[in-house]
């Protein structure tokens, strides 16, 4: 036998051992037989092929409703089966047809086998390929040779399909290819129903277009009204950004999107990921939202800060890129040389600018800053200075907790090299400040009133301090200050909330 019949009796075996074992196989329990209904010509001869008739010029076969056209066939009464051959058309149902070249189709199990040039048309989907069975008991189409589907804009490729006729259901497998005008998607197992146009994904799948790029391993897409969602280890690159989650939901004709555990949002443009359990994304708005354990990363690759808050929220650019950061609600950030908390926090990314608003507190090293609002300029992802305004308040513990204090309407701070290295206080300045011996001895209590105020830090302690705009200054003996003197009006002292490591952020 050739390598040719080998191979096509072993696709035969194949395809009958898997609809006669399929579960929704029956045997007809009332058998009738093909019944030819027109022959230009018909020869017998059974010295040559017994029980075999020979038709000739344009053949009409008929059996059990559906009809078989062709220009040639053998038709066997006797085991009720016929082999046509030459523009042959095989019509299962009203809008289903299939075509070939050559069919062999038994009258029993209602199984028919169509080879070369093979089409299968139901409505708007048809399906080509050079090798294919169909069960009409099941109303099943099977190729395990390859093949292609068109299906209005959508054209799919497999190496083996099924087609359920009943659901409109085709079901790929091994090298499966969705192209359409704006994305190709490649699986390697996909359901595709052609009435709802509708793939699903059975296993890892890629969906790439001009400027997006998706994986998934479980999932759906509608492809008529740009409706999907992927599952399983899925996640989306759109240029310079990505986001994955344990399962992901896009609407591409009003530009919304969400996102549902281990969610992760990067941006490396802006070198900044943020994570959460849930999140949504509104492209006609601008913005996207995260909340449940929401965290932003601001990359550095010296000092990274962690901001936490009950909700994020991140506004872009025409470009898709971060513009701006919103923290709401409880929000608490840490940097080794700075950490932080308010209820709400602004970062602005074009100039590098973080507000924070209602009961912001700062601290750096050994100092607590507060004020109503603050705000901290980054350059070079470096600290650069810092503005409080109003009331604003710095509190300094010294080696023996002792509070040296610097209040004022507003103050300024500036940083090198992440340092806090200088201090300017705007009106009404007050200070109270332990002045000490080298050995740290304590010689007395200065407390100090000026309308304006410098001040030199260097290694995070005070070196000098300017008075500024008629000052007066006493120094008092530690047991000539009562304790309720020791304290500047507003005093707080809120160490026990300052975060010792990105985790604490996550606690008030």
């Amino acid at each position: 036998m050739t390598d040719f019949s080998t191979y096509r009796l072993k696709l035969f075996v194949l395809a009958h051992l898997i609809f006669l074992l399929s579960p929704i196989y029956l045997f007809s329990q009332d058998t009738t037989l093909i019944r030819l209904i027109q022959a230009d010509e018909i020869k017998y001869n059974k010295y040559i092929m017994s029980d075999i008739q020979v038709l000739a010029g344009q053949v009409i076969l008929e059996h059990d409703s559906i009809f078989l056209y062709c220009d040639s066939a053998y038709l066997n009464e006797k085991i009720n089966n016929v082999e046509a051959f030459g523009n042959v058309h095989f019509k299962a149902s009203d809008t289903l047809h299939l075509f070939g070249d050559h069919l062999i189709y038994d009258g029993n199990t209602k199984i028919a086998e169509i080879q070369n040039n093979v089409k299968l048309i139901d409505k708007e989907t048809t399906l080509t390929t050079e090798h294919l069975f169909y069960n009409r008991l099941s109303r099943t189409a099977q190729y395990i040779a390859g093949g292609k589907i068109i299906n209005k804009d959508n054209e799919l490729y497999s190496d083996i399909g099924y087609y359920f006729s009943e659901k409109k259901e085709f079901l790929f497998r091994k090298n499966v290819i969705l192209v359409n005008p704006r994305y190709i998607m490649n699986s390697e197992n996909l359901k595709y129903n052609t009435e709802s146009e509708t793939a699903h994904f059975l296993g890892p799948t890629t969906i790439e277009s001009s400027d997006t790029y998706i994986y998934c391993e479980n999932g759906w897409y509608d492809t008529r009204d740009d409706i999907s969602q992927y599952d399983r280890n899925a996640y989306i690159i759109h240029g310079e950004q990505s986001m994955k989650g344990d399962s992901l939901y896009y609407d591409q004709k009003i530009g919304f999107g969400k996102a549902f555990n281990h969610v992760v949002v990067t941006d490396t443009v802006q070198d900044i990921i943020i994570k959460g359990n849930y999140a949504e994304y509104r492209k006609p708005d601008g913005y996207s939202m995260i909340t449940d354990s929401a965290v932003a990363i601001l990359i550095s690759e010296l000092d990274s800060l962690f901001l936490h808050a009950d909700t994020l929220r991140a506004t872009f650019d025409s470009t898709q890129n971060i513009r701006s950061l919103y923290a709401y609600n409880r929000s608490k950030f840490y940097r080794t040389d700075i950490q932080g908390m308010c209820d709400s926090l602004y970062y602005n990314f074009t100039d590098s600018v973080i507000s924070l608003y209602k009961e912001p507190v700062l601290w750096s090293e050994q100092y607590q800053l507060t004020a109503d609002s603050i705000q901290i300029w980054i350059r070079n992802k470096q600290l650069s200075r810092m503005i409080l305004h109003n009331t604003a308040f710095i509190i300094g513990r010294d080696a023996e907790n002792k509070y040296n204090q610097i209040r004022g309407i507003n103050m300024t701070g500036y940083f090198t090299d992440n340092e806090l290295t200088k201090i300017t206080v705007a009106s009404n300045a007050e200070t109270i400040y332990f002045v000490r011996e080298d050995d740290g001895g304590l010689i007395g209590i200065n407390k100090v009133f000026s309308g304006n105020m410098k001040i030199q830090l260097s290694n995070n302690k005070i070196q000098k301090i300017t008075y500024i705009d008629q000052p007066t200054a006493t120094l008092y003996p530690e047991n000539e200050v009562k304790p309720e003197d020791l304290r500047l009006k507003g005093f707080k002292w809120l160490g026990n909330r300052r975060p010792s490591n990105k985790f604490d952020i996550f606690f008030e």
